[in-house]
Parts: C-alpha cells; structure tokens; sequence
C-alpha cells in the first residue's frame, strides 16, 4: 500500500548545520485544534529541538498556531509535545546525546495518510569549515553540470 505524505513544514537550517547520521519517525501527542492548525499549515519546527527525559522524547519550541475556530480555551502555541517512540528508539536517542554527544534535530514535520508525524535526525554539529567545503562542492557540481549541458547541446536553437 502507498503511503500519502504531504510535508507541512521543514527545518531547512537543519541539514546544513548538523551532519544527520540517523533519523527517526515519531507520531506527536496533540490536541484536536492543533492537528487542525498543523493541517492548514499554521506550524514551524524551525526553532525546536529535542530533549529526552522522564522516560520519553519531548519536542520543545515547536509553534502551532491557535486554531481561531476552536473558541477559548486553547492549548499554549510552543508548549513541549510529547513524541511517541518506541523505547529502544528512545535509548538510542538518550545514548547518542548523553554519550556521543550529539543532538536530537527535527527535520520534516508531515502527515502521512491522516496521521501527522515527525522526522527527527540524531546529528552532530557541523564546524564552520565544514560548511564552506559542502557549499564548495555542492557549486562544483553545478558548474559541472552546466559545462556537461553545454557541451552536448542542451540548447537546441
């Protein structure tokens, strides 16, 4: 069976400041008009970040905003989520951070059939020299696909 996804927001700074060497699915604990809002679009994961702790994953700073259909009474736009994990998914998670000292980074905040989900990435963080070398060879590259195109005739006027 095909899966539907349609990404809702993702964090675009995340892979170019952290080297991503595992990443995870996990479901989010919400409340009803939050899914509404994530839903129309009303989400951003580009401040948050995962912390582990009593027994389970938590995404802190994510924001959603308020539902204004939903009336009054509204959960608070950047409260801690729990994420739904399994536990050896956890452990991993906890021994990554406690002992390789890496850092837990959501990616990707999607739905998949009519469930929301988000993917999160154990990575570590990139030096500054790091950066310029990726940016450096990611324009090589570009440069030699423009000479490739160019010399096998990309453009057929």
């Amino acid at each position: 069976m095909e899966d539907d996804v349609k990404i809702l927001a993702r964090n675009r700074r995340a892979r170019h400041d952290y080297a991503i060497e595992e990443d995870f699915e996990a479901g989010i604990a919400l409340e009803g008009s939050e899914v509404k809002s994530i839903r129309a679009g009303h989400a951003s994961i580009a401040e948050a970040y995962v912390r582990v702790s009593e027994g389970g994953a938590w995404v802190v700073g994510m924001h959603v905003a308020r539902y204004k259909p939903a009336g009054a009474f509204q959960p608070d736009e950047t409260r801690s989520r729990r994420l739904l994990l399994h536990e050896r998914e956890i452990r991993v998670l906890a021994v990554g951070v406690e002992r390789r000292g890496m850092t837990i980074i959501p990616l990707e905040l999607y739905l998949r059939g009519k469930l929301v989900k988000l993917r999160i990435g154990l990575g570590r963080g990139k030096r500054q020299y790091d950066k310029r070398q990726e940016l450096r060879r990611r324009e090589d590259e570009r440069t030699a696909q423009r000479a490739r195109s160019y010399r096998h005739g990309g453009d057929d006027r």
